[in-house]
């Protein structure tokens, strides 16, 4: 091999060094980031704040104008939710718009409001803030409200007509879980809370439709039809009293764990995260597993949840870009990491070839023309 053979091949280990080196060091952000956000797939909090974390970098006014669309929307909820993410993250708000905030949130629980909300709960069953969730759970534990459904939807399917068999389900649940709220002092309250947000945001359609599907046939399997038929075939929501006894007989509490479980994550939204929240979490879940995040990102993140789940979707919940994506990430600062040890191992091997074969030539430059070489006879 020719000396400027050699220094050839070590400038093309030079160059895949420097290669790989500067390749890594493009991959590395991404490489961790992907890495960071693998390992806190499971927990929803941590996997939530590094997202919003990614938001604020590429765009910080994000929040200013989601504070706007809330109170132009007159979601004075949202909007609060909004401004405790600011805090938590050190994002500066114009004091103008602080204060639009506040007045909108100081209207919002006005007294007169409070009282409208609530009864507007109680007589129609339909909720979309803690005031009128009050006065539906109020219903419902006075079996005024699951009485209702169960006969409204129970006679629909005894005549043959289209019964919204959800409905049907959680307001049966609903009554059994009422009589274990009272056995239990109140211990079965976040169940009872958590069957009417699921049961309301059927009504106003906010239950998303992976999350509908599962409650549907879920509910389906906890109702003894022909037993319900027959308990409502003579009943009336104006007397509950005499046909509550009969539409209790016909809920199958064995087949109820899934629906009840689910309704208890529910409750635990709303009671960390508000009403509007617990609908805003139905809506985005596919299925039960999304809300028992939900509920864990609500227990850590309280009055945050909104925005946050405002701000990320289902990715508030789980990985929004896939584990594969985020894997080559990973594998790609890894071979890249690969190829700069091994062009380090190359050139350094290289090196040291060159330098012993200018040795070699050394010597033999030096050695004497007369001495005998190895091998010849003197």
């Amino acid at each position: 091999m020719t000396f400027s053979m050699a220094w050839l091949r070590i400038g093309g280990s030079l160059t895949g060094v420097a290669v790989c080196a500067a390749a890594f060091a493009m991959l590395w952000p991404h490489a961790d980031h992907a890495g960071h956000i693998l390992a806190a797939q499971d927990d929803p909090a941590e996997l939530s704040e590094m997202q919003v974390n990614s938001v604020l970098r590429n765009d910080p006014g994000a929040i200013e104008r989601q504070i706007e669309a809330a109170l132009v929307a007159n979601d004075a909820d949202l909007a609060s939710s909004f401004v405790d993410v600011a805090a938590a993250h050190r994002v500066a708000l114009p004091d103008a718009l602080l204060g639009r905030v506040n007045d909108a949130v100081a209207e919002a629980n006005s007294t007169s409001r409070m009282v409208k909300r609530f009864a507007t709960g109680l007589v129609t069953g339909n909720a979309d803030d803690g005031a009128s969730l009050s006065g539906t759970v109020a219903g419902d534990l006075f079996v005024f409200g699951d009485v209702r459904d169960v006969v409204r939807e129970g006679k629909r399917l005894a005549m043959g007509e289209e019964a919204d068999r959800l409905i049907l389900g959680l307001a049966v649940a609903g009554l059994a879980v009422t009589a274990a709220t009272y056995a239990s002092a109140g211990g079965a309250a976040p169940v009872r809370a958590g069957l009417t947000l699921v049961k309301d945001a059927r009504k106003v359609g906010r239950l998303g439709a992976g999350i509908s599907r599962w409650a549907g046939r879920s509910a389906r399997d906890v109702v003894d039809t022909p037993m319900l038929q027959k308990a409502v075939a003579t009943g009336s929501f104006v007397h509950p009293g005499q046909t509550v006894g009969a539409i209790k007989s016909a809920f199958r509490a064995e087949k109820a764990g899934a629906l009840v479980r689910l309704a208890k994550d529910v409750g635990r939204v709303g009671e960390k995260a508000g009403t509007r929240g617990a609908f805003d979490a139905l809506k985005i879940a596919d299925g039960p597993k999304d809300i028992a995040r939900a509920a864990r990102l609500a227990e850590s993140k309280g009055s945050q949840t909104r925005a946050i789940m405002k701000l990320l979707g289902r990715g508030a919940l789980l990985l929004a870009a896939g584990a594969f994506n985020l894997t080559l990430w990973i594998f790609g600062a890894l071979l890249t990491l690969f190829g700069f040890l091994a062009s380090i191992k190359a050139t350094t091997e290289r090196l040291t070839m060159a330098w012993m074969a200018r040795r070699k030539a050394r010597r033999l430059r030096l050695q004497p023309a007369s001495a005998p070489t190895l091998g010849q006879p003197a």
